[in-house]
């Protein structure tokens, strides 16, 4: 299911049963995990108590101070993730009946990729948002925390404009690890206070990777020979004749597609341009083969 058409698989039923059915096909394809297991981290020394282990003991203290120090570690998941998601009105476009619109694709996408990391026991959480925030749910790797992911994406609405640093900033209060953060969006925004913020994160040392989503109707201009286009965000209308913009605005738009990867890689970020007739597997595969290789 995870290789057909989105629009097909939308159709066999809500967020939840694509979800599950797309993983199931793209876990089923993979030879081994994307990610690494379980870890424990040091957290901090205590005296040493009779009873203690010595395994526990740490030796170099020891030596260098004459006090016996046992080590504590804290029992962490190996990654703590957060899924950031555009839900704003210029998500909410399609250019073909049978296609989804770019927010159901992405909210799709956010639900496959936070069951593929809660299956492999990594802590995630989603920031959804438009022109504010308009949603949180922290990272946590319990049972139910699919089923709190789930319902928060199922309920959200195109909102109104977009303002994605803001959203962007929040991240860094919520993973005080370092850890991954997955930015979900059409990219119809302020470019260079977005990058700002997802380089900020890059600084933090979060691994950062970028899911640019497009309608393929967004890649050339059709229409009648003369035509009117109403920017759904800020009501701002043009008219036009389609045929005489074409190749302007199809070299316009590469250019901005380009500009976009080039910025996100100079600044560590990775960057995948994902059109909404793609199968999710295929983004899912992309996404997940460069952590394999790192």
């Amino acid at each position: 299911m995870d290789l057909l058409d989105p629009y097909e698989v939308a159709q066999l039923g809500g967020v939840e049963l694509v979800a599950e059915g797309v993983v199931e096909g793209f876990l089923a394809g993979l030879h081994r995990s994307p990610f690494h297991g379980f870890s424990v981290e040091f957290a901090e020394h205590r005296p040493y108590q009779p009873g203690d282990e010595l395994r526990y003991l740490d030796w170099r203290m020891l030596a260098r101070a004459d006090r016996l120090l046992v080590k504590q570690y804290e029992e962490e998941t190996n990654l703590r993730s957060m899924i950031v998601l555009d839900v704003s009105r210029s998500m909410d476009w399609r250019g073909a009946e049978r296609r989804l619109t770019k927010v159901d694709y992405a909210k799709r996408l956010a639900a496959a990729l936070a069951l593929v990391l809660i299956r492999q026991r990594d802590a995630t959480g989603l920031i959804a948002f438009d022109e504010v925030v308009r949603i949180i749910v922290p990272a946590r790797s319990r049972g139910r925390q699919w089923w709190s992911l789930l319902a928060a994406i199922d309920g959200l609405r195109p909102g109104g404009g977009t303002a994605a640093e803001p959203a962007l900033r929040r991240v860094t209060n919520l993973l005080r690890r370092r850890g991954l953060v997955l930015f979900i969006s059409d990219l119809l925004l302020d470019r260079r206070l977005a990058l700002l913020a997802l380089q900020y994160l890059r600084h933090r040392g979060h691994e950062v990777v970028v899911f640019h989503i497009m309608d393929p109707g967004e890649e050339t201009l059709e229409g009648q020979p003369e035509a009117l286009f109403e920017d759904p965000e800020s009501g701002a209308s043009v008219v036009v004749r389609p045929r005489e913009l074409r190749t302007a605005y199809a070299e316009t738009v590469g250019r901005a597609v380009r500009e976009w990867r080039a910025a996100c890689r100079s600044g560590g970020i990775a960057y995948h341009h994902v059109r909404t007739d793609t199968p999710f597997g295929y983004v899912l595969r992309r996404a997940t083969a460069r952590r394999t290789r790192a």
